[in-house]
């Protein structure tokens, strides 16, 4: 099979690139290259960028009815074609299909907030704050904005920055995962077919250089990105220096607390499908189990272990697979060197992932791995994993496990599973953290609440989508406003309102 060579999109179509450079894209669950995407150059991205400015004027001048329609019809086309962009993923990411639909649906759900627009968008108005003069407020869009977004969910993270952004009236500038760019350039070919104007969302194929290009241009306003904490942080400190608002959400190292009072049914397959759906390529994954009481702990591991082992690993497209191949090869062998370094630093390895039989097929694939008695100094608990490996940290009080997730550098997500409101209630209260759930192992808002960590899991003022997202993707504008009957007397000390 010979890869097929993709493109970028501007002026509402594909594009071929300038540059000669690519990066090849792999099928993950056979292991073969069935795509070469192009990485731009300074010409790709001028073109791009300049297409996306000269259309973001006449966009934002649309009213918020107008684009609201065309983004309830880009909805209806991205329902209709579900299935086959829920293959595009698949086959590129290698999450199973089912989980690549879900995606696609959360996705969605941040649209048909956006939809809502006209009402979003609404400002401030008081009459007669003094005689004869009125103030309101109202919200405009920035121009053009890039959404630079990241391989494990190339259709959910791409439309919960475009939906806003879109809909407040901005062109829109993507710049994509290279490991995954198939469905993002297939969601422009959709907004286009809904009436999106062309140049209004784009889609810049690249790597670091394209995304540095996209942080220094003055043309470019904003730039909302997903991704690792040392890439967020360059984003953001560059963006910023720059002059561009910025939200830059970065990595993840999510907490399951689990109190002795707990629902061990409940805990253990909220840990399975958390920790090891989508092979744990997920930044609200849950990646460490803390168990409060050694009684806890060696009821829950035995039991837990057992699923794990139980995990069928196999291909994405395969309905009765659990856990498809992990995104590149690459990316397996650094999953493999975490699990080499907890057995060096002394956890207990209850399950290895490096025995699966899978891991013998064609692929880049990986069972399941579970450690036990980790610690807080050991490697694979300070840093993101971003696969599927849990840990096991057994503590003796819920004050040490509160404290263990306040003190961890990252704050994104985090849980507690008990039976106790109190319990509960004082914890969501007291953790450092920016999404919590109770009883819920993956607690990721719904679109009219927003997306966002604390500490280094995120850098900006603003999170994503929800209202957090309206007023990311909107500069506010107060006018005061007067109709006098004949000139006022010029006045030189600061205007008094009576």
């Amino acid at each position: 099979m010979t890869p097929h060579l993709l493109t970028h999109f501007a002026g509402g179509s594909r594009c071929a690139a300038h540059s000669g450079r690519v990066a090849p894209v792999f099928n993950p669950a056979s292991g073969q290259h069935v795509a070469s995407v192009p990485l731009a150059d300074a010409a790709d991205v001028e073109h791009v960028v300049a297409d996306a400015a000269a259309a973001a004027s006449a966009w934002g001048a649309r009213s918020a009815l107008d684009r609201a329609r065309v983004l309830f019809k880009f909805r209806e086309l991205c329902l209709a074609n579900a299935e086959p962009l829920a293959a595009l993923i698949s086959d590129e990411h290698g999450k199973v299909r089912t989980d690549a639909l879900g995606e696609l649906q959360r996705g969605l759900e941040v649209v048909e907030f956006a939809v809502g627009i006209p009402h979003l968008m609404k400002g401030e108005f008081s009459d007669g704050v003094s005689r004869g003069i009125d103030m309101y407020s109202l919200r405009q869009p920035l121009g053009v904005v890039a959404a630079v977004t990241p391989f494990n969910f190339p259709a959910m993270v791409p439309l919960w920055m475009l939906a806003p952004a879109l809909a407040c009236g901005n062109a829109v500038i993507l710049k994509p995962s290279e490991r995954d760019p198939s469905c993002p350039l297939r969601l422009a070919e959709l907004f286009a077919e809904a009436g999106g104007s062309p140049g209004v969302f784009n889609v810049l194929n690249g790597d670091a250089h394209a995304v540095n290009a996209l942080l220094t241009d003055p043309r470019v306003q904003a730039v909302s990105f997903v991704g690792s904490t040392p890439v967020a942080r360059h984003v953001y400190e560059t963006a910023a220096r720059n002059g561009k608002r910025v939200q830059a959400m970065g990595g993840a190292k999510n907490h399951l607390v689990v109190l002795p009072d707990a629902d061990i049914d409940q805990v253990i397959e909220s840990l399975i499908g958390a920790a090891y759906g989508s092979a744990g390529e997920r930044c609200m994954a849950i990646s460490v189990a803390v168990v409060v009481g050694a009684a806890t702990a060696d009821a829950l591991v035995p039991r837990l272990a057992e699923r794990v082992r139980a995990l069928r690993v196999g291909s994405p497209a395969d309905a009765a697979s659990d856990m498809g191949p992990l995104v590149t090869a690459a990316h397996r062998n650094r999953v493999r060197g975490f699990i080499d370094a907890g057995e060096r630093d002394g956890a207990q390895l209850v399950v290895d992932g490096r025995a699966h039989p899978a891991v013998n097929a064609p692929g880049f694939f990986l069972g399941g791995s579970l450690f036990d008695h980790v610690t807080a100094e050991m490697e694979i608990y300070r840093e993101e994993i971003f696969g599927p490996v849990l840990c096991v940290v057994r503590v003796a009080t819920a004050d040490e496990a509160l404290a263990l997730c306040n003190a961890h550098r990252y704050g994104n997500g985090v849980a507690i599973f008990t039976r106790s409101g109190g319990a509960a209630r004082d914890f969501a209260h007291r953790v450092q953290c920016g999404m919590v759930g109770i009883n819920v192992p993956i607690p990721v808002p719904l679109a009219f609440y927003s997306f966002g960590g604390w500490k280094e899991s995120a850098f900006g003022d603003q999170n994503q989508h929800g209202m957090d997202g309206v007023r990311f993707f909107t500069r506010l504008k107060t006018v005061t406003s007067r109709w006098p009957a004949g000139a006022a007397q010029a006045s030189f000390t600061m205007p008094l309102l009576k």
